[in-house]
């Protein structure tokens, strides 16, 4: 199956000027974000989409460069274009991201807005198993090292596009697991440019991994001095902000 990925934003958090680290994956029949953050409704805006555009959205964890879009996502669909966008989310993060996130801005108990599901159609996900999301599209939400005591997932999207999200270096995981077992041939990393690593995976570490291993990966989640970095970056290359990437029958061919 053919299906395209384009990044709305490629930014680290606190990034200015690539948006929130959020990508679109369109098939012939639906569109599906990778995560929602504070950004992507004006990073979908210069693609010429909105919220009644997307079929559904995959959160990888509870950020606000993860998840700080979806009340605005919510109040557009429940009460503008009166529909239920589809919410993939790992079944652990569910309770967290009403409870702790959204619940403040979205609970309205006159009109018994109440719960996740009173805006979205919730569609658990067990980790670790591969999930429908369409016809020729699944994604299996893998947990990785991101913030102590705070749950945080990469994905796998049609068993070959490994997606780091938000992760420490963990290259062992890398190689025995994403690459020698799984087959995945082409990775998309998170990548903080500058500084020690401690919540997140350094350039300098992913430049340790073998140069074949390299190859095969897309740096995104980089920040504003992602300009100062091209050529110094060993054989792995900055993901394109918008470009639109096409995978076929497994394989990156643009």
């Amino acid at each position: 199956m053919n299906y395209q990925l384009q990044m709305i934003g490629t930014g680290s958090a606190f990034s200015r000027n690539y948006y929130n680290n959020n990508a679109l994956i369109r098939t012939p029949n639906f569109k599906l974000l990778i995560d929602c953050g504070a950004t992507a409704g004006r990073a979908l805006h210069q693609l010429g989409l909105c919220v009644s555009d997307i079929d559904g959205i995959f959160i990888t964890h509870i950020h606000a460069d993860h998840v700080g879009g979806l009340e605005e996502f919510a109040f557009q669909s429940y009460y503008t274009f009166k529909r239920r966008i589809k919410l993939f989310i790992p079944k652990t993060l569910a309770d967290t991201l009403w409870n702790h996130t959204l619940k403040g801005g979205l609970e309205v108990e006159a009109e018994q807005l109440t719960e996740l599901g009173s805006y979205f159609d919730v569609i658990p996900v067990d980790v670790g198993t591969p999930a429908t999301i369409c016809e020729g599209l699944t994604i299996e939400p893998i947990r990785t090292q991101h913030i102590t005591g705070k749950e945080s997932y990469s994905l796998i999207i049609n068993q070959h596009l490994f997606y780091s999200a938000d992760t420490i270096f963990l290259p062992e995981f890398l190689i025995e697991e994403i690459v020698n077992n799984r087959k995945c041939t082409t990775i998309l990393h998170e990548c903080q440019l500058e500084g020690e690593g401690h919540v997140h995976t350094t350039l300098e570490q992913l430049i340790s991994l073998p140069a074949s291993l390299q190859s095969s990966i897309y740096l995104m989640h980089y920040s504003d001095e992602m300009p100062q970095y091209v050529g110094r970056t060993g054989r792995m290359t900055f993901i394109e902000q918008q470009h639109i990437y096409t995978f076929s029958d497994g394989k990156l061919v643009k």
